[in-house]
């Protein structure tokens, strides 16, 4: 049987004219499969409901969960990232709005499929490095902010058992942000570093005419790879994806095979005589 034809905006590469726009971070959302199909080449599963609107992916080892959740509201939060480390009962959260550029986001989900380093860099220093401002204000908080004025990432204390939160924001005078993001204090700090060198990139993305929500605050020009190199492009990731998950796999063989199962699975399996399967916390609709 013929498959029926189904109009969709989600078009392949060499259906579009492509520009290099700058700066990134006001290029928009850019396409979600750069982001989704590299964990889905990662090894992660995709478990969404078939009735509902979202995309719903969990890891292989069921400690990181991504949610994509569109919202007819063009500023909402779209996406939601879940993750802990597997001695942890509670983990943390990472949301970012719609018009979060994926290169931006991909750069914190694309260390997902890595292995956790020894070591990871300081924060701030990845900005000012680049040439961003940093303060420290009377309440202990601390804000860096691009040399343009409009990109800032900002921790602020809560006030409630010495917690704190990331955010980013790209306000313009008399419109909300372009977009922001929020992030745990919990949330691994090279997972966070990766996430935020990603902001102190200069390099253009490539994006269609109308792919940009304020095509007046940016450089856009009709320059850089187009759709077959695209194309070629993408499929390169995903195969780097692939090779990532059969190296984690290879080693979590290697690291059971010679003291049995690792802890995931230990907690995961419950006390002896007793059957349990991973859970994975996804959150509800986007607030």
């Amino acid at each position: 049987m013929t498959a029926p034809s189904i109009s969709s905006r989600a078009a392949e590469p060499t259906s579009k004219l492509w520009f290099a726009t700058q700066p990134r971070y006001l290029a928009g959302r850019g396409d979600p499969r750069h982001i989704t199909q590299a964990l889905r080449a990662g090894g992660w599963k995709n478990i969404s409901d078939a009735d509902l609107p979202q995309v719903a992916l969990v890891s292989p080892d069921h400690l990181y969960s991504l949610l994509l959740e569109p919202e007819p509201e063009p500023y909402t939060m779209w996406w939601t990232l879940n993750g802990r480390r597997p001695e942890q009962a509670w983990g943390w959260t990472a949301r970012f709005s719609s018009h979060t550029p994926v290169e931006i986001l991909a750069a914190l989900t694309d260390t997902l499929l890595q292995p956790e380093p020894d070591t990871a860099p300081e924060i701030w220093p990845l900005l000012t490095g680049a040439g961003w401002t940093h303060e420290h204000d009377e309440r202990g908080d601390e804000i860096a902010r691009h040399p343009d004025g409009i990109l800032s990432l900002r921790q602020w204390h809560t006030g409630t058992h010495g917690r704190y939160f990331w955010t980013v924001e790209t306000p313009l005078p008399g419109h909300c942000n372009v977009w922001n993001a929020t992030l745990d204090d919990v949330i691994p700090q090279h997972l966070l570093a990766a996430f935020v060198s990603a902001l102190a990139v200069d390099e253009p993305v490539q994006r269609a005419m109308y792919d940009v929500p304020h095509a007046h605050l940016v450089h856009h020009e009709r320059r850089g790879p187009q759709g077959e190199e695209l194309a070629a492009a993408h499929k390169a990731r995903l195969e780097t994806a692939r090779s990532l998950a059969r190296k984690a796999r290879r080693k979590t063989e290697l690291l059971t095979t010679q003291s049995g199962p690792p802890a995931a699975v230990r907690a995961a399996s419950g006390p002896p005589g007793r059957s349990a399967s991973p859970t994975v916390a996804l959150t509800g609709r986007a607030r």
